[in-house]
């Protein structure tokens, strides 16, 4: 069973993103208005964030085949998981990397617009925190390979992974907000 402090963890982080979405659409209203906002918007490449999407969420199961392996005792299972977790967090990252690079080459930045502000802003620090996530798996893994297995081990697993889903679901807000609302 993972922690309460798990959990307190999780509602702190999901009121930090919400002060993160409560600041685009402020922003956005006030985008409208002048009338900018569209002409930033247009520089989003929906499909390709879809497949940024489709990466994440499939690390999503992934890690949770690997927190099944772990509840069963399955250490080459978890390691196994875990590891194509860890690659498809890279992949995500990469990807918005690359989206990253065709905003700025077509002139959104964070400088130019409230708009770019909102965009680097707002992925940035999901990207901090895929980035975290990347890191907990590897401490995980880590620690699995230096001792026997425990049942510690496999809760840290767990924890690990709910964090993770957790970076998944604010990324489908992400997606959804900045992607499809615009």
């Amino acid at each position: 069973m993972v922690s309460v402090g798990t959990i307190a963890f999780l509602a702190q982080e999901l009121m930090f993103f919400a002060g993160l979405f409560a600041m685009y659409f402020v922003s956005r209203a006030n985008g409208l208005t002048a009338g900018d906002w569209g002409n930033q918007t247009a520089h989003l490449n929906v499909a390709f964030g879809g497949i940024i999407t489709v990466v994440l969420l499939t690390s999503s199961v992934t890690s949770q085949l690997g927190v099944f392996a772990a509840e069963r005792g399955d250490v080459f299972g978890l390691r196994k998981w875990f590891g194509v977790t860890i690659a498809l967090g890279f992949v995500f990252l990469v990807l918005v990397g690359i989206e990253w690079t065709e905003m700025i080459h077509a002139g959104v930045t964070i400088q130019s617009s409230v708009y770019g502000s909102m965009i680097y802003i707002i992925t940035g620090f999901h990207m901090a925190h895929v980035t975290a996530g990347i890191l907990a798996f590897i401490v995980v893994m880590m620690r699995v390979s230096k001792s026997k297995f425990t049942p510690a081990q496999a809760t840290a697993a767990m924890a690990t992974s709910y964090y993770w889903h957790f970076v998944d679901v604010i990324w489908v807000g992400v997606f959804i907000t900045l992607y499809l609302v615009q």
